[in-house]
């Protein structure tokens, strides 16, 4: 800061652009960037600066002066202060306006991509109670809660909008002893009333939990290993008329109708008589399932043992399916095989740089890049980018409605 703005702790400033992470990004008066949550482009504010660096700073909003057009009430009480939701201020339109200007900036300054195709955000058929899936934290007074927004703490709740409706019929009855050393508190969804409570701790679970009053399965995870305390330690989720397996460790989307969606996209752009497909990240098999049927061999590759041992049930049928249990960047390079199609659904982190080349090196006709990170998606697609592969175009999708994640499907062609 200059000698000026050393002397004030606040500034009126204007907001210009969303940033990825649900800030919105102005300018101080010299010329640094300034991330302020829960503001919206183009609106005047007042702002105290809570964080300063050298190349930028972090602002907390004090007042709105100038509103903006898009600017609505939040549905939540304890919107912004748990960190589970960030744009619940803004219109349900705008905010898919927004994730897909965020999604450009990030290919276009990371990814370094000219002028790339992006379709308009897909909307969530559903934007509050879409959620199958939602984990909690637990409170020191028993209650179930989030992380603040500010990350100090655990917030304990009396209200989510996320969750499906059974789930919120059901979560506010529970309460957790801190002192048993459970830590978080899942509760998954899956066909009719199929409930399954997921606790999780960092060792075995030896305290008494009662459930009888409530109409869910009860499992333990840690790991030490995995305990049944009630019922099933699994779902039956169905996507597309078809049930899928999945155990209380196991990873499954969140948003059963826009996964839908994704499915049926994926399947129209899967030519027809494919020789050989490699899936990374298969997770329970939820891609893989459609993906078998329209080709001659399906090569399979997951690192939980859990997801894995799901996987294995949900695809019996298919004897042309092969499942390597382990690290993807372990597994790949020791696999002789020139795969005509890739699917990839990695976690946040992306593509590791090993995984990448050696993708590349295989030289697949087709690259299909699920990604729930336009961060990482935008530097994936670089490395992408150099060595031969063209973006055909990016569909993003809002599997997250109320928050800043992006989920995007995208699909490459060799030059």
């Amino acid at each position: 800061m200059n000698n000026q703005q050393k002397g004030s702790e606040t500034f009126e400033i204007t907001l210009e652009n969303p940033a990825y992470g649900g800030d919105t990004i102005g300018r101080l008066p010299d010329g640094r960037a300034v991330f302020v949550p829960y503001g919206i482009p183009g609106e005047r504010v007042k702002i105290r600066i809570v964080s300063d660096k050298k190349k930028y700073a972090r602002g907390e909003l004090l007042e709105i002066l100038d509103p903006s057009p898009f600017r609505i009430q939040p549905r939540c009480q304890h919107f912004g202060d748990c960190g589970g939701c960030h744009y619940q201020h803004i219109s349900y339109e705008q905010q898919m306006i927004i994730k897909q200007k965020i999604l450009r900036d990030q290919l276009e300054r990371i990814g370094r991509l000219e002028e790339p195709v992006i379709e308009p955000v897909i909307p969530s058929p559903k934007i509050f109670n879409y959620r199958n899936h939602v984990q909690f934290k637990v409170g020191k007074n028993k209650k179930l809660g989030f992380y603040r927004s500010s990350k100090n703490g655990v917030l304990e709740i009396d209200e989510c909008h996320l969750p499906d409706e059974m789930i919120d019929q059901i979560w506010p009855m529970l309460e957790i002893d801190p002192q048993t050393g459970i830590k978080s508190i899942g509760l998954r969804k899956g066909e009719g009333e199929d409930m399954l409570l997921i606790l999780e701790s960092p060792q075995l679970f030896d305290a008494d939990f009662d459930v009888e009053t409530l109409p869910v399965s009860v499992a333990h995870i840690s790991p030490e290993g995995e305990q049944v305390l009630a019922g099933s330690p699994n779902n039956i989720i169905q996507v597309k008329e078809r049930n899928f397996l999945v155990s209380a460790g196991s990873f499954f989307q969140i948003n059963i109708p826009l996964v839908e969606q994704v499915i049926d996209l994926i399947e129209t752009r899967i030519p027809d008589q494919v020789g050989l497909a490699l899936e990374l990240y298969s997770g329970v098999g939820l891609f893989s399932a459609f993906l078998a049927g329209k080709v001659e061999r399906l090569i399979a590759i997951e690192s939980s043992e859990s997801a894995g041992e799901d996987f294995v049930t949900n695809l019996d049928q298919f004897e042309n399916v092969e499942l390597y249990q382990g690290n993807v960047e372990k597994i790949l390079p020791f696999l002789d095989i020139e795969p005509e199609i890739v699917l990839v659904d990695p976690p946040r982190t992306g593509l590791k740089r090993v995984v990448l080349a050696n993708l590349i090196e295989k030289n697949p006709d087709l690259i299909v890049y699920i990604s729930c990170d336009p961060a990482t998606l935008a530097r994936d697609s670089r490395i992408m980018t150099e060595g031969g592969y063209i973006p055909e175009k990016f569909i993003p999708y809002d599997f997250f409605s109320q928050t800043f994640h992006i989920e995007t499907v995208s699909f490459w062609r060799k030059k």
